[in-house]
């Protein structure tokens, strides 16, 4: 079951059911978030609630879809209130890739670079045999807050002091702390945790750096279980022409984590178990183009998708201005 949030042909915020090429709209409730706490207060899996109040209006969604008017899957009111983060290093990439990567693991511990110890360490440690056992903690970096997201359809900010644009096609688990301090699962979305690849690429300890930047979830929102593992598309046009694709793996039989033991070390800390806030969360990848040698340009368009989670996500690249300068800041 998928579920989307869109504004109506009347420009209200409604949220509703995938049905074919048709969204049933929910009645009683205008957002995700609206869903969740009705879902919570009830004691109802959230694909019960949403299946409960389904109602008879219905929106087409290819139009939808072209008009712009599909939000991300889920927001929150106050986007200071909706904290997205990242788990890096966690994906065993393809059959290729994977085994370059053991002819490296086999040498002298001394001669591997910091990230592939980081690697080897989730390789060993990052699937814990029970549920219990907490399993090697993972890469993490923070991205920014809901003010950073950005729907179907909407660009993607390059900003003037970036040195890459690049994609990042992902799997993003959707959370919701309730009143108690409980993080809630909602769901699985594709995500672009799009990143600044050639400002990481000049020292790793530039990762934090790379990583703010916008990212886009969506369109849907697939409530309750994923398969274990997920191949999907991750496509680059320019003017309307494919210029660069490639298949990539995510779900948890192509990772070298659990997801349970990622969302452990992420909501370990008090403060992401803060009552009625939102997370969204990335899982990472193992598939770019600036791998393949592709540099990206203004109004380049990236395209995700993957079978499970309906549409495609699609968001161009916008190259926009500098807002903030040297020197800029002023003593009060």
């Amino acid at each position: 079951m998928n579920l989307v949030q869109i504004r109506d042909s009347k420009g209200k915020r409604r949220v509703g059911l995938v049905d074919g090429g048709s969204i049933v709209l929910l009645k009683k409730v205008a957002t995700t978030l609206d869903l969740v706490r009705l879902a919570l207060k009830n004691g109802q899996k959230l694909a019960a609630a949403a299946t409960a109040l389904a109602g008879s209006e219905t929106e087409d969604y290819a139009r939808a879809l072209r008009q712009k008017r599909v939000l991300t899957p889920v927001d929150h009111p106050d986007p200071a209130h909706c904290i997205i983060t990242g788990t890096g290093l966690t994906h065993l990439g393809s059959a290729a890739a994977r085994d370059g990567m053991h002819k490296k693991l086999s040498g002298a511990a001394e001669e591997l670079t910091d990230s592939l110890k980081m690697f080897k360490m989730g390789l060993e440690g990052g699937k814990p045999k029970s549920k219990s056992e907490a399993g090697v903690q993972p890469e993490w970096f923070y991205k920014g807050d809901g003010s950073w997201l950005v729907g179907p359809g909407q660009p993607l900010p390059m900003p003037s002091f970036a040195l890459d644009g690049g994609e990042e096609p992902e799997l993003a688990g959707l959370y919701y702390i309730d009143e108690k301090g409980r993080p809630v699962r909602l769901g699985f979305a594709l995500g672009n945790e799009y990143s600044d690849h050639v400002t990481e690429r000049q020292n790793y300890l530039y990762l934090a750096h790379s990583k703010l930047r916008h990212s886009a979830i969506g369109p849907e929102m697939v409530l309750g279980k994923i398969p274990e593992s997920i191949e999907g598309m991750s496509r680059i046009l320019r003017k309307g022409e494919v210029i660069w694709e490639k298949p990539f793996l995510t779900g948890e039989g192509n990772m070298s984590h659990t997801l349970a033991n990622l969302e452990y070390h992420h909501f370990k800390y008090d403060g992401f178990r803060r009552p009625g806030d939102l997370h969204i969360h990335y899982f990472g990848t193992a598939t770019l183009s600036i791998a393949d040698g592709i540099k990206t340009e203004d109004g380049d368009v990236f395209e995700i998708a993957a079978k499970p989670f309906g549409a495609a996500l699609r968001n161009p690249l916008k190259a926009v201005a500098a807002r903030h300068r040297p020197g800029s800041v002023k003593a009060l």
